[in-house]
């Protein structure tokens, strides 16, 4: 199988890797042509994946039309809100039928689409997929087992999917819920950013597992408004991503959270993370989406109050402890 990885960041680089070691040929792309000539003359991506040298079979190129020129499946790497922008500047040469399988996690900001539904609008030819669950690119590069989920509404390019990524240490189960697969992707970054606050506030391991469990609430009832299965929630994509995104000390997410109940403001906490936070936009794109849809989702307004509108983390944790009680169910 031919394969491109569109994003030389963290995750697009492992997958690389993971699809080259296997003996695909493997092309990656870097959107700057100097970090394509550096990654390629190195042999390491040394800004996002230090010591990890990158396999024979695995190219890199700034010319995203030459990396997905006949390839087999194109995995899109990049952070959400570039899913749409990305896909356009290679739609030319994408052949008919090759499957696309986004591996980000998000809402695209302005349509509050799913990563699932943007590549259908920009890739009508092409076969839908989706690649999410818990995964820290740096111990999948460093050999530690992992478990995903490959999505599609096909479920034979759910299983090629699977088929392509699937190694002893990187367990690959399949689904034919791309909308619930998606929603649990995108919202857990959200959660984590709550759990965040509540854990820099010193608000303890009672109110971590509140939040968690009423989070993956939230995340179910958007699924299901959606049209996918709350089931799904409770797998992989949904607690598994949701249990290890809020928990996690490599999750940039939560790290966003704790930091800003440190009293730190968002663009220095970015700028000293380096990497993309997809929660900080999701938040007020799930939130967005929530009130056109007529869905009660607190933690997600209150992430999106703190981030966007200048409420204090303290405050908005204080108001959310203090909503009025009701059905667990409810």
């Amino acid at each position: 199988m031919k394969v491109a990885i569109l994003g030389a960041g963290a995750w697009g680089t492992v997958l690389a890797l993971l699809e080259a070691e296997a003996g695909h040929p493997v092309t990656l792309w870097a959107r700057s042509e100097s970090a394509a000539a550096e990654i390629e003359a190195q042999r390491e991506n040394r800004r996002y994946l230090p010591g990890r040298k990158l396999a024979p079979g695995l190219t890199v190129t700034a010319d995203i039309e030459r990396a997905v020129r006949g390839a087999d499946m194109i995995v899109v790497a990049v952070p959400s809100w570039a899913v749409r922008e990305t896909l356009s500047l290679a739609r030319g040469a994408i052949a008919a039928g090759a499957i696309v399988c986004c591996a980000s996690k998000g809402l695209e900001p302005n349509t509050r689409l799913t990563m699932d539904a943007v590549i259908a609008e920009e890739s009508p030819g092409a076969r839908v997929a989706l690649l999410s669950g818990p995964s820290f690119a740096v111990e999948i590069a460093a050999g530690l087992p992992a478990a995903v989920v490959a999505a599609s509404r096909q479920v034979a390019t759910a299983e090629e999917v699977q088929e392509a990524f699937s190694r002893e240490r990187f367990r690959v189960y399949t689904s034919d819920d791309a909308t619930g697969v998606a929603i649990g992707g995108a919202l857990k970054n959200v959660m984590a950013i709550a759990v965040g606050f509540s854990d820099g506030l010193g608000f303890g391991s009672n109110a971590r597992a509140a939040l968690i469990t009423r989070g993956l609430h939230e995340l179910g009832r958007l699924a299901s408004k959606l049209g996918g299965h709350p089931l799904t929630l409770a797998g992989l994509a949904g607690l598994g991503d949701l249990v290890l995104t809020c928990t996690g000390e490599l999750s940039r997410n939560r790290q966003v959270g704790l930091a800003l109940a440190r009293g730190e403001t968002l663009p220095a906490i970015l700028a000293r993370l380096g990497h993309v936070a997809e929660g900080i936009g999701t938040a007020r794109t799930a939130r967005d989406l929530a009130v056109a849809l007529g869905i009660d989702m607190p933690i997600t307004h209150l992430v999106a109050a703190v981030l966007h509108e200048g409420k204090p983390a303290r405050e908005g944790v204080a108001e959310l402890l203090g909503r009025e009680s009701k059905a667990e169910r409810g």
